[in-house]
């Protein structure tokens, strides 16, 4: 049995949000995995040196099994694009519909969130109640009622499929593909929630480039 993926693209993704999610989820039996953008071709993520390559456009995946919409700088942009009627449109449809860092954001806009629970990446959690939705600090957020599950920043997206495969599929597959991406993480630092972070800390990651994923107030106010 073909179970479809589809991992959204839209220009200034994060790249991590959307391709720890698709090596986890390659490995489900019968996956079939659909690099989708409102075009195919190649589209440019936030790492200038990473370009990826949607191998379908939205019109020619109507009926998915299972969504990822990933974040990113340019989510701001995708708001107004042809991704969050894709997103109401297939969602009713899917088994399940998920999203990493800002892209919850974009299911926010396309009404799959309702209101909520759902996470997002730390320097956007604002602009998700500015849009109905109840936050969550979970790293991950499983929606059953409405088949949705939300991811944090970044690397909760591998988290997330995880936690989707045992959804999909049993907990020992699930284990099982976590073995083989060997994904047993021993971070050098404990800075990687707000919550293990000193001010010092937060003040360079804004320097670095935090937030990369935020939405101008003037956006929500006016979608909310």
């Amino acid at each position: 049995m073909t179970l479809s993926v589809a991992v959204v693209l839209h220009q200034g993704i994060t790249t991590l949000d959307a391709v720890g999610p698709a090596e986890v989820l390659r490995f489900v039996p019968g996956a079939e995995l659909i690099l989708v953008a409102p075009e195919a071709g190649p589209v440019a993520t936030d790492n200038p040196a990473v370009v990826l390559t949607a191998t379908a456009s939205l019109t020619e995946v109507t009926n998915p099994d299972v969504v990822v919409v990933p974040g990113g700088p340019g989510t701001r942009g995708a708001l107004d694009g042809p991704v969050v009627p894709w997103l109401a449109d297939v969602h009713p449809r899917t088994t399940w519909t998920t999203s990493v860092c800002s892209g919850s954001l974009l299911l926010a806009a396309a009404g799959v969130l309702g209101d909520g629970p759902a996470t997002s990446h730390f320097a956007v959690a604002d602009f998700l109640p500015m849009l109905g939705v109840a936050f969550s600090d979970e790293r991950v957020v499983v929606d059953r009622e409405r088949h949705v599950v939300t991811a944090g920043g970044v690397s909760s997206g591998i988290d997330m499929a995880l936690t989707l495969v045992g959804e999909l599929c049993d907990p020992l597959t699930a284990q099982a593909i976590q073995l083989i991406i060997e994904y047993d993480p021993h971070p050098p630092h404990d800075t990687g929630s707000l919550a293990g972070a000193s001010p010092e800390v937060v003040r360079r990651a804004i320097e670095l480039g935090v937030p990369h994923g935020a939405i101008p107030e003037e956006w929500a106010a006016a979608h909310g």
